[in-house]
């Protein structure tokens, strides 16, 4: 009788589900504008969390500062913050934009020798090598060129014929741009009154526990994200150096690539060596050897003496589990799920640890 009362109520739960999964799939149009609100506040909002525990070093410090009787208000901490951020970014961008842009009309003008250098190579090689001839490099550089140049045309006639979608992005990134800092520092400003806002939905029995997994997730995405992003500044400025000894063409814009793809676990660095490949193959084959000797070079750095001491062992996530949800969140969500895939796991983990055991403390006081 048990038995069956007990399948009459997990029935009757899942037709419950069933009927309001299909009534939200019939009033999509109440929906539509919450998905639209989120989508548009998604991106400030991740920018600002991971820029938030960034500047949070640099914040507390600011709080200790004290001047007889006075002390460091919050609110003027927060915007001293954000000014600060604001400057960096712009005096960074003053800096780099215009080497980049040399380098970008360099290697405009240097494509058309480049082309003929790769196919004189080509035939050279041909000649010397017979296994080389079997192969016709030649036909598959060409056909190489025929596809290089109808995807160029492709992305030519697809940004003069979307000019709508080219208004809809600068508009995103003007949004970005404006809500961004504002977000900032209002996290920065009201974050104190984070953990007592969430205490409130909590009896005074869990409490305790709530606020000290609250800390213990922060301190998890903090170590996460301001040591990733410290690492990807390293790498990319190291990558940059070691392209400049060996003379590797648009040694910023590469160098750059490099510390942003990094900033996926264990692919990153394949992505971001991708261009410099491509680029040291249309300049100088043989500067192919020396790009892989610099990434192998930062990269062991890296892995060796960088991500240890900023990171370390603080997420404890098994790498093959850190690949599998990198395929995963890669094929659901794209680059984006990449990037956000293992911050989100370590949050989750945190949560499922400190529950498992807060519940076998319990069972063991029951018993």
């Amino acid at each position: 009788m048990i038995k069956r009362k007990s399948l009459l109520f997990w029935s009757a739960e899942l037709l419950i589900v069933a009927t309001l999964i299909w009534v939200c799939t019939k009033l999509d149009f109440l929906f539509h504008p919450i998905i639209v609100f989120i989508s548009v506040i998604f991106v400030p909002l991740i920018v600002s969390i991971f820029l938030y525990y960034m500047t949070s070093p640099a914040f507390r410090l600011l709080m200790k500062i004290r001047l007889g009787k006075w002390q460091m208000k919050r609110g003027i901490a927060s915007m001293v913050i954000v000014l600060g951020l604001l400057l960096l970014i712009v005096g960074s961008l003053a800096v780099l934009i215009p080497p980049m842009i040399k380098e970008l009309n360099q290697m405009i003008h240097w494509l058309p020798s480049a082309t003929n250098d790769m196919q004189h190579w080509l035939a050279q090689a041909s000649q010397k090598h017979e296994w080389i001839r079997k192969i016709d490099l030649a036909d598959y550089y060409q056909q190489f060129n025929k596809q290089i140049t109808k995807y160029a045309e492709k992305l030519l006639a697809s940004l003069t014929s979307s000019v709508g979608s080219i208004i809809g992005t600068i508009t995103s990134a003007v949004v970005v741009v404006v809500t961004v800092p504002v977000m900032l520092f209002y996290m920065l400003k009201d974050g104190d009154r984070f953990v007592p806002n969430i205490q409130r939905f909590f009896s005074e029995k869990h409490a305790k526990e709530v606020t000290e997994l609250l800390h213990q997730m922060n301190k998890t995405l903090s170590s996460y994200i301001s040591g990733q992003m410290i690492e990807c500044i390293c790498v990319g400025i190291g990558t940059c150096i070691g392209y400049l000894i060996i003379g590797e063409p648009m040694a910023i814009v590469l160098g750059l690539v490099a510390g942003i793809t990094n900033i996926i676990p264990y692919i990153g660095p394949y992505i971001g060596i991708a261009p410099a490949l491509i680029v040291a193959l249309a300049v100088d084959p043989q500067k192919i050897i020396w790009v892989i000797v610099v990434v192998i070079v930062v990269q062991q750095i890296d892995g060796n003496i960088i991500y240890p001491n900023i990171i370390g062992k603080s997420l404890q996530i098994h790498p093959l589990t850190i690949i599998i949800l990198l395929l995963a969140a890669g094929n659901i969500a794209g680059l984006l799920g990449m990037i956000l895939c293992v911050p989100l796991y370590a949050v989750v983990k945190t949560m499922v640890d400190y529950c498992m055991t807060i519940y076998r403390l319990e069972k063991n006081d029951a018993k």
